[in-house]
């Protein structure tokens, strides 16, 4: 099953010719893997029916370079394999980038941001919602205001889920990326322990 008609080809790339895409080899992209685990953790809080995303890889359209190093595209998928957005292990192997982002707050970011655009474009709906304002959140460093922008040095905190807050700019961190839980009334959190309790169980 081809799982990449969600990204746009360029001119002169048939669709019938594109590259199969697979799950991602457990182990294979270690900090990706510990980033969806967390944001993993934060859907399960706040959209309990839905099922974890993973992680899936389609080969590049490029030959493989002289290096012989796999170019495989990394996204952040639907369980059925589905996606929607970038790849998350944009890099340039030929100036010596690593495969996927040293920074682990970096993969992070990336990871909750390209989760977040899998699941408002496929399942149609925001995620995750500030309880407080009803809109939706974005990941940010901590501690970023209002006015913070992308590339900003000077924000160097942990990615957190920020809210914009409602029209009198009470913009404010709602927690780290994976404690979503946290934020939760008691008695949803009690219950997500029993369900994690369960899965727990099963293995």
């Amino acid at each position: 099953m081809n799982h990449f008609s969600y990204f746009s080809l360029d001119p002169g790339h048939d669709r019938q010719h594109a590259p199969e895409s697979r799950p991602a080899e457990p182990g294979q992209w270690p900090k990706l893997e510990a980033a969806l685990a967390e944001v993993n953790r934060d859907l399960m809080a706040t959209l309990p029916g839905q099922g974890p995303l993973i992680l899936m890889a389609t080969p590049a359209w490029q030959p493989l370079p002289p290096s012989g190093t796999d170019r495989d595209q990394i996204y952040v998928a639907m369980p059925d394999g589905r996606w929607h957005g970038n790849p998350v292990n944009v890099c340039d192997l030929d100036e010596g980038d690593p495969p996927e982002p040293d920074d682990t707050t970096t993969v992070l970011t990336v990871v909750a941001e390209a989760a977040q655009t899998t699941i408002t474009e496929l399942l149609w709906q925001v995620w995750p919602v500030c309880r407080e304002h009803k809109i939706g959140m974005h990941p940010r460093p901590a501690g970023t205001a209002e006015d913070w922008y992308e590339g900003e040095t000077d924000a160097a905190g942990p990615p957190v889920w920020w809210c914009r807050g409602s029209r009198d700019g009470d913009c404010h961190d709602v927690s780290q990326v994976g404690d979503l839980a946290a934020t939760l009334p008691g008695k949803q959190r009690r219950a997500l322990r029993r369900s994690e309790r369960k899965r727990n169980s099963r293995r």
